[in-house]
């Protein structure tokens, strides 16, 4: 093999020191500066995306502040709205509790009168009832007519007893 013969590693050495020089001048004459001025861009780039990333980092943060706070006073709207129809809802419950009540004691008062009137029909049929019981009773014990005025006066007179 060539390369472990000593008499050819002098022109070896020479021609790789002139290639190495030769790369050497390469990479930092033309290689290098246009790597760096790709890093530069890239830097550049990545800093650029950077700032606007945090611009809009600050501008998600302002419209999510902007949203918490809608939302907070839309509560509190929607709060004092229910607040509000509730009142509302109670004062018509309350004129409407009142208005029946008054309507219920109207009938009431209306049902205790016709009571009222259906039992003193039912005591003064009930006291008919017991004149014509009584003057028969009389008639059927005794065997004599009894005038319907005396009885009429024996019944009223037993029925105060009996209050």
């Amino acid at each position: 093999m060539p390369q472990f013969d000593v008499s050819v590693w002098p022109t070896q050495l020479i021609w790789m020191a002139i290639t190495f020089v030769a790369l050497y001048l390469l990479m930092v004459r033309v290689a290098l500066p246009r790597i760096g001025d790709v890093l530069e861009e890239r830097e550049f780039k990545i800093n650029d995306a950077l700032r606007k990333a945090e611009g809009l980092r600050q501008d998600a943060e302002d419209a999510a502040a902007a949203y918490e706070k809608m939302m907070a006073d839309a509560r509190v709207k929607a709060q004092d709205e229910v607040r509000a129809v509730r009142e509302r809802a109670d004062a018509e419950a309350a004129a409407r509790h009142a208005e029946l009540s008054e309507r219920l004691n109207e009938k009431v008062t209306a049902a205790e009168g016709r009571i009222a009137k259906a039992r003193a029909e039912a005591v003064a049929g009930v006291r008919d009832v017991a004149v014509d019981l009584a003057a028969a009773a009389f008639e059927r014990l005794l065997g004599e007519k009894i005038d319907p005025k005396t009885a009429t006066m024996a019944v009223d007179a037993t029925m105060k007893e009996g209050r």
